[in-house]
């Protein structure tokens, strides 16, 4: 007969106690490690917080470029749709008017008791089916042939309009997900450089704001603390009476000089890089693309032992940056969000080339 008493169980061993709080200790550890992990905050250093929030500066940078190229795309897209909708409105009301002079042909003719093909293009619920058949025209009088040849070619006119229409608006919500995606990866960058440097003091912070790629130093410029800097000495902007177009362009940007930088502007009350060489040039009467790998494209490309006021300077290996050349080895820029329009050695960031508007 079967026992139906419950098995001994057998006291754990020493070995086995052992075994398992270890393993018990170490499941929590990594649990712990997991929810901690994203919710982890070491304390950096200030040459640790500078270097991550150039780089995520940079990178902001780089992505503005992208923005500025993408919005300049889509500007052309909305103007060219614009420009479609305008002519398919007009080849419209083309079209209405042909079908009501052919309207009123039909007309006539069913009261003088010759109802013809004319009515029945009028009267059609598909003219553009109607006409398509062969041997429409040739049946037609004339008279007849003509009003509907020229309701043929604006039924053609207004179907291509709106087929061009059709593809510029696919591109234009195109070019739109893509100015999307550049701008949340530039404020997202933004955001969080400036999570890290709120972590500084207002002592490292200020270390950090003289040490940035781009900054003019207050004993290279003669500013104070906080101001923007002035011209070095023996650097006076061209006057713009010697009919120079660089030297417009040179003192509309030292005009610009203290004006803040704001990713994708191009003025006249603030600017990012790119926009406030472009503004620069225009108003000496020179039009320039919008964006830093282009504006390197245009004119002509010089080395940097032959730059001359008024060059475009660019910097970094993806061509993500560009100031305006004054000379004695000093550029007008737009550094990076959080700042202003400065002077600045050329030698503070890494060179990428040099190019003369024509």
């Amino acid at each position: 007969m079967a026992s139906h008493r419950k098995p001994r169980q057998r006291p754990l061993s020493g070995g086995t106690v052992r075994t398992a709080a270890t393993l018990a200790l170490a499941g929590a550890a990594t649990a712990t490690a997991f929810e901690g992990t994203s919710q982890a905050d070491p304390r950096l250093t200030p040459s640790q917080v500078k270097s991550e929030v150039d780089r995520l500066y940079e990178e902001a940078e780089a992505a503005t470029e992208r923005y500025n190229g993408a919005k300049e795309k889509a500007d052309e897209a909305e103007r060219a749709l614009t420009g479609l909708r305008e002519e398919t409105a007009r080849k419209t009301d083309q079209l209405n008017t042909a079908r009501s002079a052919l309207g009123t042909l039909a007309a006539s003719q069913y009261r003088s008791g010759s109802l013809g093909t004319a009515v029945q293009l009028a009267m059609a619920d598909d003219p553009q089916e109607y006409l398509a058949q062969s041997s429409f025209i040739a049946r037609a009088g004339d008279r007849n042939a003509a009003g509907i040849t020229t309701v043929r070619r604006r039924l053609d006119e207004v179907g291509r309009l709106r087929e061009q229409a059709a593809g510029r608006l696919t591109d234009l919500r195109s070019r739109q997900e893509e100015l999307a995606g550049h701008k949340a990866t530039i404020e997202g960058k933004l955001d969080t450089a400036r999570r890290l440097l709120a972590k500084l003091t207002a002592e490292e912070r200020a270390a950090y704001e003289a040490q940035s790629p781009g900054a003019a130093s207050g004993a290279a410029s003669g500013a104070a603390p906080g101001a923007a800097p002035a011209a070095p000495k023996g650097s006076a902007p061209p006057a713009p009476a010697d009919g120079s177009r660089a030297a417009r362009a040179v003192a509309f940007a030292y005009g610009a000089i203290g004006k803040p930088y704001v990713w994708g502007a191009t003025g006249p009350a603030s600017f990012d890089c790119s926009g406030l060489t472009q503004a620069a040039w225009r108003s000496a009467g020179v039009s320039l693309p919008r964006t830093t790998y282009t504006q390197i494209n245009a004119g002509r490309r010089v080395s940097r032992d032959q730059l001359a006021p008024g060059d475009l300077v660019f910097f970094y290996s993806g061509v993500t940056h560009v100031g305006l050349y004054i000379g004695n080895g000093q550029m007008i820029h737009a550094p990076r969000p959080g700042s202003t329009v400065r002077l600045a050695p050329i030698d503070s960031m890494p060179w990428a080339g040099a190019s003369r508007p024509a």
